[in-house]
């Protein structure tokens, strides 16, 4: 594809969440499908009609099974967020329909023991995960999301260790 055509392609509606345990730590988790490191918080698309808010509480629980009951929301994003994906990654991911992600973010406590939390569901994204602070997150995300991390930190640092 070339990056005019690209450039046309629309962003895939999607959700993030901020994870943080009672110390204000991030989850962080490293997916599975990355032969390097790529460490990020949980997120995923939203279904056709559904709330972004339902969205984010399905994908925690679809991606490292945490039910609605042990989180408590604390603050969801002002605005939506893009970001692009690298132009040789658009062809693979998606089947090339979306240059890149529209995202609303939500941050919520985790209310659980860590135990509780368990990569290995249906659909396994994650290969391992841990708590980290807002650097580590920073310093782990694939710099072609690192803009728009640094801007969900940005937001939610009042919350943060």
């Amino acid at each position: 594809m070339t990056p005019d055509q690209i450039a046309q392609l629309p962003y895939r509606r999607c959700v993030g969440v901020m994870l943080i345990n009672p110390q204000g730590l991030i989850f962080a988790a490293q997916r599975i499908d990355s032969p390097t490191p790529a460490w990020q918080m949980p997120q995923g698309g939203i279904d056709e009609g559904e709330n972004p808010g339902l969205a984010a509480l399905r994908e925690l629980e679809e991606e490292i099974s945490v039910p609605p009951a042990l989180v408590a929301p604390l603050a969801e994003s002002q605005d939506w967020l893009n970001y692009d994906l690298p132009h040789d990654l658009v062809p693979r991911i998606w089947k090339g329909r979306f240059r890149g992600q529209k995202q609303r973010w939500f941050l919520m406590r985790y209310l659980g023991q860590d135990d509780q939390i368990n990569l290995a569901t249906a659909h396994p994204e994650f290969s391992e995960w841990r708590w980290i602070g807002a650097q580590d997150m920073l310093d782990s995300i694939v710099p072609f999301k690192r803009a728009t991390y640094r801007q969900v930190i940005d937001e939610f640092r009042d919350w943060l260790a």
